[in-house]
């Protein structure tokens, strides 16, 4: 039970630093989504151990297994724009395609990078 309640509490935190962040953004009045300035901020802290990776991991993987979940609602939307997807479906699905190839090919690359920095660095 103890698990539980922790990783609910976790996933708590992560919607209130997500309002605060998003808050902040806008007053801010910053050209970049605060979900993307979230990302980096809490990668920061992470990386420099201000926050433990105890205090997240718990939520992180409970929110990273239901992520399916948080597509749903978009997908059952597109049925209100059939027109749309009649006249421009292809087009969309081309460039949905080719953003994946392009996030999928630049992620495999940057992991070979570390992954091969990491094998000399311990060598």
């Amino acid at each position: 039970m103890k698990p539980l309640l922790r990783g609910f509490g976790q996933v708590v935190c992560f919607i209130l630093y997500s309002m605060l962040i998003n808050a902040v953004t806008s007053a801010l009045h910053l050209p970049v989504p605060g979900s993307i300035v979230g990302i980096v901020l809490l990668f920061a802290l992470l990386h420099f151990k201000v926050i433990k990776l105890e205090w997240v991991d718990l939520g992180s993987k409970w929110l990273l297994a239901e992520m399916l979940l948080f597509f749903i609602p978009p997908v059952v939307g597109i049925v209100e724009y059939k027109d749309l997807m009649l006249q421009n479906g292809l087009r969309i699905a081309l460039v949905i395609v080719f953003s994946i190839l392009c996030v999928m090919v630049i992620t495999g690359l940057i992991a070979e990078k570390l992954s091969t920095h990491e094998g000399k660095r311990q060598s």
